[in-house]
């Protein structure tokens, strides 16, 4: 009902408020009075976890760090310095290609990643006639494909969780993370999918909606302060410094170990004070003038917490209806081994786009496929790649996943259009992702 509401209403917020009023009332039995009651239980268990309520903070303030770095000219600064004075922007093609880059070299986190894509390209974008809808999908296309491939992150510390768990209950032998070098291995639609991104910017390949889409109109007011690129450049240098700085903090030196959420808020509650201390000691930005921008910045993120908060509530509801283990449930024992990596990836897909949660699918999954590869005399490593790869596109793929409303929401873009515009393109890349798990399950099974 989400999925559907949010393609055809257009609104990802009605399709997810709808969604978790009919899941409480399925869960609640029916009744209108119960569903009522799950609803604030349900809110007010969300607000009362430290995460959610960071993760809130972290939209908010990200809207309040671009309205300053808008605000006080280090946008157009950026733009002048890569366009023109070093000429590195110089068409279509390469207004994409910074954002294409950041979205592979940062890697701690994927938010942080497609906030910083997001940020990069839009002036560019906008220069350049090319759609919010575009950079939208580049930011979602390297995000999380290039956060499951260099796991140095959160990302690898559950994957190493759950392959440990396996370990421990006798099922595979040897270390954790040798079983995770070899499933990356296997982590066929992030490499697609990276590599149909670079062809889509460089050959400026527009398919579905996506040539519907409409360039937002490149900012021609003139933007206060002297524009001095350091003004964008050392927000994004204590944002990046910041995320692992505080992921090493909160894991104890082990950044595999580190809070993801906490490292965010810390990052941008850092960030926004160094700012003011930066403008003011610039002469860039006086007092009324930094709080007037940043709290309009955080205003237009509100409508983009909310949803964010939605979508939280439907993991919870999708989880208390066990709709991935229902889907999991599917794969028999007398599935051909040769087919095992395939259908793996295909209901790991199916169980994220549905949840609009790529970890839960990893949870759900990996203690699943693990046995079964096992029990088919299938390449083990393989089923977990599979689980990954199907995490990663079902949640790239989704409405209602946190990663598309970030994603989105960095690149100033609709959530629906970025959801209707990068569906084709990830379909493309997860048939060639299917076609190799196919090649790959006739090579290696016996």
């Amino acid at each position: 009902m989400a999925i559907l509401l949010a393609l055809f209403t257009r609104s990802v917020f009605i399709a997810l408020a709808s969604a978790v009023v009919v899941g409480e009332w399925i869960i609640s039995g029916y009744s209108w009075l119960d569903t009522l009651y799950r609803i604030g239980e349900r809110f007010g268990a969300l607000l009362s976890e430290g995460w959610v309520l960071k993760t809130l903070a972290f939209a908010v303030m990200v809207g309040s760090v671009m309205a300053l770095i808008e605000r006080s000219g280090g946008v157009n600064a950026l733009v002048h310095e890569l366009s023109i004075k070093r000429s590195w922007v110089r068409s279509k093609r390469g207004a994409l290609i910074p954002s294409f880059l950041a979205g592979i070299i940062i890697f701690i986190e994927s938010s942080i990643t497609s906030l910083v894509a997001g940020a990069v390209g839009k002036p560019f974008c906008d220069r350049h006639g090319i759609s919010r809808a575009k950079l939208a999908y580049v930011c979602d296309s390297t995000s999380a494909p290039v956060c499951s491939i260099i796991t140095i992150n959160g990302w690898g510390a559950l994957l190493l969780g759950l392959i440990g768990t396996q370990i421990a209950a006798g099922f595979i032998g040897g270390e954790e993370g040798k079983w995770l070098i070899e499933a990356i291995a296997y982590n066929f639609y992030a490499y697609v999918a990276l590599i149909v991104t670079f062809a889509v910017i460089w050959f400026d390949i527009d398919i579905g909606p996506m040539r519907h889409s409409r360039p937002h109109p490149a900012d021609t007011v003139p933007l206060h302060g002297g524009g001095t690129l350091s003004l964008f450049v050392w927000p994004m240098v204590w944002m990046i410094g910041g995320v692992v700085s505080f992921m090493l903090i909160t894991g104890e030196g082990n950044l595999l170990k580190g809070s993801g959420s906490s490292a965010i808020f810390y990052s941008l509650s850092l960030t926004l004070v160094l700012m003011w201390m930066l403008y003011r000691l610039k002469g860039v930005l006086d007092n009324r003038d930094f709080f007037t921008a940043a709290y309009l910045g955080a205003r237009s993120m509100v409508p983009i917490t909310a949803i964010l908060l939605f979508a939280f509530a439907i993991g919870g509801v999708t989880s208390d209806m066990k709709v991935g283990e229902y889907l999991a449930s599917f794969i028999g024992g007398h599935l051909p081994p040769q087919y095992l990596g395939a259908a793996i990836f295909l209901l790991s897909a199916i169980i994220a786009f549905a949840t609009g949660t790529s970890w839960g699918t990893f949870s759900i999954m990996i203690p699943i496929a693990v046995p079964l590869a096992i029990g088919l005399d299938a390449p083990v490593a393989m089923a977990i790649g599979a689980v990954i790869s199907g995490g990663v596109f079902g949640d790239h793929a989704s409405p209602i996943s946190d990663t598309t409303i970030i994603s989105a929401m960095a690149s100033g873009c609709d959530v629906a259009e970025h959801t209707r515009t990068q569906l084709p393109y990830a379909l493309v890349s997860a048939l060639i992702a299917l076609l190799l798990y196919l090649a790959a399950g006739a090579l290696l099974s016996p």
